[in-house]
């Protein structure tokens, strides 16, 4: 095993491609309880580049290594009575930094140190491209849908930015799962695109009333759970839209993505329509979710993500690799709207399978 190992570091909150410098490190040690990660893969998301910018919910000690999500490696090492793993586990390192919690290794580096509470074994017919991003994007969607709301069969889901990675994964898990989903999306050449992928009903913002279409679709009934990742006015609408009693789950504001102003990051509910109507609305963060759960819920819950994947009731589109050294190339990828394939660093020989 080499002393030392390249690490994508930010040295102060900044713009990704001007605060981060590719540096030398030394390969850490394992505590107790904590396993020696050789890191393969692991994905640029918008989130981490937030983080590095000072606009996210939670900000790490710099000098920082960047990536605070997820990756997937093999154990090098295992820290002393550490149970439960072997050297040479291929695992998914669910490195999202509980809230409240401790400092967690960014992955964006050769090696790391891990709790082996946050690891998941994966399947050697699991590529490096799904295993990476089965952390964050499936698990959202898993949560949402079955933990968060609970959403029955036969019961109409509402969803914005049903053409996010997440939305589509919430398309997927519903109609694995019997429920009609009503998908919410801003141009009208997305609509045919999100019924093929097995979207019940599809509303465009573009050119369609939000409100007037779910009301024709839900009819009497009535919607009465809702997820969105929007938030500004349409998330106001989704509120809105809902039956009385109600309940939407935000977790994401994609209409404020680069708004640097606090006081413009809002969204404008009608007061009446939740006092007298009784609605609920409420945030969903994941960092938080890892903060409240135990251990063994999180990883109960990962497990069954893990299933789904690999038995292809979740789809995760291919990634595209970049060696550490391409990091500015990669970023403005992950920035480039309608980009296709998912960033994702690699090291040693690449990703397994057939994605790269």
């Amino acid at each position: 095993m080499p002393h030392t190992m390249r690490a994508l570091v930010a040295g102060e909150v900044g713009e990704p491609a001007e605060v981060l410098r590719l540096e030398t490190r030394p390969v850490p040690t394992p505590e107790a309880g904590r396993a020696l990660i050789r890191v393969k893969a692991t994905p640029i998301h918008a989130s981490d580049l937030h983080v590095l910018r000072g606009r996210y919910g939670f900000s790490p000690q710099f000098p920082a290594v960047g990536g605070n999500m997820e990756c997937v490696g093999r154990v090098e090492a295992l820290g002393p009575d550490t149970e439960g793993l072997k050297i040479g586990d291929r695992v998914v390192n669910a490195a999202v930094p509980a809230v409240p919690g401790p400092q967690v290794a960014g992955t964006w580096q050769e090696y790391l140190v891990a709790d082996v509470r946050r690891l998941l074994p994966v399947p050697g017919h699991l590529s490096d491209s799904d295993a990476c991003q089965l952390a964050v994007n499936p698990l959202t969607a898993l949560l949402l849908v079955t933990r968060e709301l609970d959403v029955q069969p036969g019961e109409w889901l509402l969803q914005t930015a049903a053409g996010s990675t997440v939305g589509r994964l919430v398309i997927q898990l519903a109609r694995h799962l019997g429920i009609p989903t009503i998908n919410v999306v801003r141009r009208r050449d997305a609509v045919e695109e999100i019924r093929a992928l097995g979207g019940d009903e599809v509303v465009c913002t573009a050119d369609e009333d939000l409100l007037q279409r779910v009301a024709e679709i839900a009819g009497a009934a009535g919607v009465h759970k809702a997820v969105d990742c929007v938030a500004g006015p349409v998330g106001a609408q989704v509120s809105q839209a809902l039956a009385p009693g109600g309940e939407v789950v935000v977790y994401g504001a994609l209409s404020t993505h680069r708004q640097t102003d606090p006081a413009a990051l809002t969204i404008p509910l009608q007061a009446r329509s939740v006092i007298y109507e009784t609605k609920a609305v409420r945030g969903f963060w994941l960092n938080r979710w890892f903060g409240t759960v135990s251990p063994e819920d999180a990883l109960d819950a990962l497990s069954e993500v893990r299933t789904l994947v690999a038995d292809g009731v979740l789809t995760i589109p291919p990634g595209r690799p970049f060696p550490l050294e391409r990091f500015t190339e990669a970023i403005s990828l992950a920035e480039t709207p309608a980009r296709g394939a998912k960033p994702l660093f690699v090291f040693e020989d690449g990703l397994d399978g057939d994605d790269g």
